[in-house]
């Protein structure tokens, strides 16, 4: 693909020809960031594919339904040889393991709910790995994530995937404005993920009907309670289920196999009203239950915040925006109050339910598709 002649800019925002710009692509061996290193390279751009080994491959090789086990370096390596750019494999498995395996496990013990993926992002990909490309002499990295990245009066601005379906802007808040400007999602503009898996099709890649990855990488079958138990022994021992009124009505086999606005499986039935887990009291072995109304909650505190709106975060006492508190849910209407550069808190409108330590509040433009920053909820 030539310049575009009105701007004079190729399509990933640079003044020169696509053969005379470096883009390391991360490359997973699924179908979204296959299709953005085999588009760039029939584009014409210098394309250099990296694939991270980020724990053992030879536990993960028989593993479906999860990212960067060995079949995946194996797909990322044949896609690169069909479209004829180099391709690496780089080791980061003591990384993966400093950064996002130990404080999950950690913080799981504690009684949050962690999101790893949002970790390894901010940990792994968007800093050792972009380290790494700069150290290819990359103008950029382009990933597959589904979100967008657009020009706006102050520069790079974050806004949500075209397909809300796919957006990926949750997991994606933590990228600071100095690694947005070095960063490109080519696949963000898409109407769906049927668009990418036709663009596979057209390039012949063997991955074009590859399934999505479901679970945590490290985490098979979405059985966090077996990998905790594993990295940190002793973690399921046995205590009592309490009611929030003080009454003992039961035993349970681990607070790690428990988590907040959990209703089945709690092993305490013959009672006139459901009981939810409100609580995980870790140091006394107690999961805490009690009615439904109990998980509501509108003030939510926020730390380590990453803002990315214009502006300094603490130039407005308060911000009238739309948070997130799970990936699944819609942003809901808040009033978020700066409290340091850091910290905040998040006033919501209407009360949710659920809300866990350990959990990401995201920040957008009500009405809109920018994303603004977020934070990690913690107990407060």
């Amino acid at each position: 693909m030539a310049l575009d002649r009105t701007s004079g800019l190729n399509s990933l925002g640079f003044a020169k020809p696509p053969s005379e710009t470096r883009v390391v692509v991360a490359m997973s061996g699924g179908v979204d960031s296959s299709v953005v290193a085999a588009q760039l390279a029939e584009e014409g751009y210098d394309v250099v594919g990296v694939t991270l080994q980020l724990y053992d491959h030879g536990a993960a090789l028989a593993k479906k339904g999860a990212c960067c086990a060995g079949i995946d370096i194996h797909d990322a390596r044949r896609v690169a040889e069909e479209m004829g750019f180099p391709h690496y494999v780089l080791d980061y498995e003591n990384i993966f393991k400093d950064a996002v395996i130990d404080e999950f496990a950690d913080s799981y013990l504690a009684g949050a709910t962690p999101v790893p993926c949002i970790r390894c992002n901010e940990r792994v990909k968007f800093k050792d790995l972009l380290e790494t490309a700069k150290d290819l002499d990359a103008d950029c990295m382009a990933t597959g994530h589904y979100i967008q990245r657009k020009m706006g009066d102050h520069g790079p601005e974050l806004h949500c995937a075209a397909d809300a379906n796919r957006d990926q802007s949750y997991f994606l808040f933590s990228t600071t404005p100095e690694q947005l400007s070095f960063l490109r999602f080519p696949l963000g503009h898409l109407p769906s993920k049927d668009a990418t898996r036709e663009l596979a099709a057209k390039y012949g890649l063997a991955v074009a009907d590859k399934p999505d990855s479901q679970d945590i990488c490290f985490v098979p079958n979405g059985n966090y309670a077996s990998v905790i138990e594993k990295l940190r022994p002793g973690a399921a021992e046995p205590g009592k289920i309490v009611h929030a009124d003080g009454r003992v009505l039961g035993e349970h086999e681990g607070v790690i196999h428990y988590t907040i606005g959990q209703r089945r499986g709690l092993g305490i039935g013959g009672l006139a009203d459901p009981l939810y887990v409100v609580k995980l009291d870790v140091d006394a072995r107690q999961v805490i239950v009690g009615p439904k109304e109990m998980l509501a909650t509108r003030q939510v505190p926020v730390r380590e915040i990453n803002w990315l709106g214009d502006g300094n975060f603490l130039d407005e006492g308060e911000r009238h925006i739309s948070v997130k508190v799970r990936s699944t849910r819609p942003p809901r209407e808040a009033i978020l109050r700066p409290i340091s550069a850091t910290e905040a808190t998040v006033e919501l409108l209407t009360a949710e339910e659920g809300i866990s330590p350990g959990q990401a509040c995201v920040f957008y433009e009500t009405g809109g598709t920018r994303i603004l920053g977020g934070g990690w909820i913690h107990k407060g």
